[in-house]
């Protein structure tokens, strides 16, 4: 399988991993029957850490699609050679290391990590459009 389909895998889990932190966060700040509820009531803000996980959930549910244009497309395409395999694999260890800097509130370094892989995407949706 090539490299490129591997990490769209493994990114999947990763996606579960910032669900489950984030909705673990949530369910202790509002609690249990919030999260087994329809969660139409009105709540507090979310505590820091909470907000910090959602926030990194999104971010990741925004970058995704990219990634699954960028690497599938280059795989469809027959486009893939081993420096797409290698941004695919910089764009992923950049999305594992974003979360626990986003989760401890780090700033900058999450926001250089974040830049990482999205230039490792730039760079695979580049061969895929310009060859």
């Amino acid at each position: 399988m090539p490299a490129e389909l591997t990490v769209l895998g493994l990114s999947g889990l990763l996606l579960m991993a910032h669900v489950f932190a984030a909705t673990h966060y949530k369910t202790k700040q509002y609690g249990v029957d919030w999260n087994m509820g329809a969660r139409d009531e009105d709540t507090p803000p979310l505590n820091d850490i909470a907000a910090r996980l959602d926030r990194a959930r999104g971010n990741f549910l925004e970058t995704l699609p990219l990634a699954i244009i960028a690497l599938g497309g280059v795989v469809l395409a027959d486009k893939a050679t081993a420096l797409t395999a290698l941004a695919a694999w910089l764009w992923l260890g950049a999305r594992v290391i974003y979360l626990p800097l986003y989760w401890a509130g780090i700033p900058k370094l999450r926001t250089l990590v974040w830049g990482a892989g999205l230039v490792a995407l730039l760079y695979v949706l580049g061969v895929l459009l310009l060859g």
